[in-house]
């Protein structure tokens, strides 16, 4: 696959997360470097969706720290259980809020952000990382963006 993305317009949603899956089976299908992977993966999902802010946190010991993202900055370590993402994590579910001023505990790393979801990446049934997507829209995400963006962290490798 060339480095840029093929974008639909006129479409609905599903059409468009199909295609962004089918380009980015090719994308990383044959790379084997986690980071380079979720580098163009969070920069395909922004640069397809337009979405506030898209990037993965890491575990690491008791935290998740930041990792490959397209946005402005963000905050850098999370702990276990707090905000959207420490529960995400906590709990190993994708979790979809609709509006984050009314999420108990949110961190608020962007004013901006109004909506959120996170989805675990799972491997051995332990999360090892998250996908957090903000948007500036309330209640942007649903049920189409939870399974299609849970096949598209599916695709990130853990060798």
């Amino acid at each position: 696959m060339a480095e840029s993305l093929i974008k639909l317009t006129d479409c609905s949603k599903t059409e468009q997360y199909e295609s962004l899956v089918r380009q980015l089976e090719a994308l990383v299908g044959n790379e084997w470097d986690v980071i380079a992977n979720m580098a163009n993966i969070s920069a395909a999902i922004k640069d397809v969706f337009g979405f506030l802010w898209v990037g993965f946190y890491i575990v690491k010991d008791d935290w998740l720290v930041l990792g490959p993202f397209q946005g402005s900055i963000a905050c850098t370590r999370i702990a276990r259980g707090r905000g959207v993402c420490g529960i995400a994590w906590q709990e190993t579910r994708t979790l979809v809020v609709p509006d984050v001023n009314l999420f108990s505990g949110h961190i608020a790393c962007s004013s901006l952000s109004k909506s959120e979801i996170v989805v675990p990446l799972v491997h051995q049934d332990k999360v090892w990382a998250v996908l957090d997507i903000d948007s500036s829209q309330p209640a942007h995400f649903d049920d189409v963006d939870a399974v299609y963006l849970n096949k598209i962290v599916g695709l990130i490798s853990v060798v």
